[in-house]
């Protein structure tokens, strides 16, 4: 029976409705860091893709629909533009793993008028603001999403004092910018905050350092660290002047997706995954199986590919995802934001799903995360 379902559907293939998604990934120079334990999966992104794509088949069986993944990846110091531009001209569905800056120039091209682009990767708050882009739609949250679920922890375990250690990159700024907003809009006091400026060369002293250099800090409820890069956190935990929680960067950490999230369904997920690849599901994965379970939902439901079509239909209250978190995902109309919980976790559990019971909103309690509409400066989705 199943062979026969197989030659069937081989079978039937080239009467089916054929959905090409193009996946660009572009690959960055990260700055130095003082440890290199961590390595970054050689398919980041993709992989999750991939896996999406193997279960939009599976159901396409009996749909009537066949889904095809083109994936390209970019090296540093090559032309992303063009790249995207030969993507765009085979198809107007395209899932982007790219920096900010690279994301809108790519929304901007002529070739993207019309196409449908989905930001996998970036967090940036401009990109859900004033450089929010209409045909650009965002499956990673943004960071004041995340920044945002932390802030509510706290309030909820009655912490009201904080400090940050802050670090020089870009990234990390905008970290920091992010957590001083959220701990704001909760009515929480970040009392005092530093810069890890410290060079990639002293890699041995750092972790004798962290005590000398929070202990001014005097007392405080919870250290935050905004270290996105991924560079001096690792030595701030059980090193600081003050025996105090961590959270941020480090420690208890807001992620899109973990490996050790369990509920709502997610080991399902969680090992199609790993079988697919042999490691477990990071957010960018997360993101990027998102973005291609939200096309098929979309061509599934509308029974067209049209991108045009799709994000009418997406950005509608008819629209709805299953994303093995507990709620239904669904899309911000004012600009583009996919909605959904933010898992607070440590390397080995899930601590909470954010938003938390008691925080409340006249709409969606999701809304509580990130930028709600009064918020939003973006014009373009209005």
């Amino acid at each position: 029976m199943v062979a026969f379902l197989a030659l069937w559907a081989a079978s039937a293939a080239a009467a089916n409705d054929i959905i090409e998604i193009a996946y660009l990934g572009v690959q960055t120079q990260r700055p130095p860091v003082l440890a290199t334990l961590d390595r970054s999966p050689d398919d980041p992104g993709i992989a999750g893709a991939q896996t999406a794509l193997a279960e939009l088949n599976t159901a396409g069986v009996f749909l009537g629909q066949v889904y095809r993944l083109k994936t390209v990846t970019v090296p540093v110091g090559e032309d992303p533009l063009e790249a995207a531009e030969q993507l765009l001209d085979a198809t107007r569905l395209l899932v982007l793993d790219a920096p900010a800056e690279v994301l809108t120039a790519i929304a901007d091209l002529p070739a993207a008028q019309g196409a449908l682009l989905f930001n996998t990767s970036s967090g940036d708050p401009s990109l859900r603001n004033d450089a929010c882009r209409s045909n650009l739609l965002h499956t990673i949250p943004s960071t004041a999403m995340r920044t945002d679920a932390l802030a509510q922890f706290f309030l909820s375990r009655r912490r009201t004092d904080f400090v940050m250690i802050s670090g020089k990159h870009a990234i990390d700024q905008s970290y920091a910018a992010s957590v001083r907003r959220s701990l704001q809009k909760f009515g929480l006091t970040l009392k005092a905050e530093k810069t890890w400026d410290f060079n990639a060369g002293m890699r041995r002293s750092a972790a004798a350092e962290m005590p000398l250099f929070t202990q001014d800090f005097g007392d405080y409820d919870t250290l935050i660290v905004a270290d996105e890069v991924h560079d001096f956190g690792r030595y701030v935990m059980y090193n600081t002047w003050q025996a105090r929680p961590v959270a941020g960067s480090e420690g208890l950490t807001p992620v899109t997706w973990s490996p050790v999230i369990e509920d709502w369904g997610a080991v399902q997920l969680q090992r199609r995954f790993e079988k697919l690849t042999g490691r477990g599901m990071t957010s960018g994965d997360y993101a990027a199986w998102a973005a291609l379970r939200v096309i098929g939902e979309a061509v599934s439901r509308t029974g067209s590919a049209d991108p045009l079509g799709l994000r009418d239909y997406i950005l509608s209250d008819a629209f709805e995802i299953a994303g093995f978190k507990g709620r239904p995902l669904t899309f911000r109309t004012w600009n583009g934001q996919l909605r959904q919980p933010i898992a607070l976790t440590h390397p080995r559990g899930l601590v909470a799903s954010v938003p938390l019971e008691g925080f409340m909103h006249q709409t969606n309690a999701l809304d509580t995360l990130g930028f709600d509409r009064p918020e939003s400066t973006c014009a373009l989705f209005r």
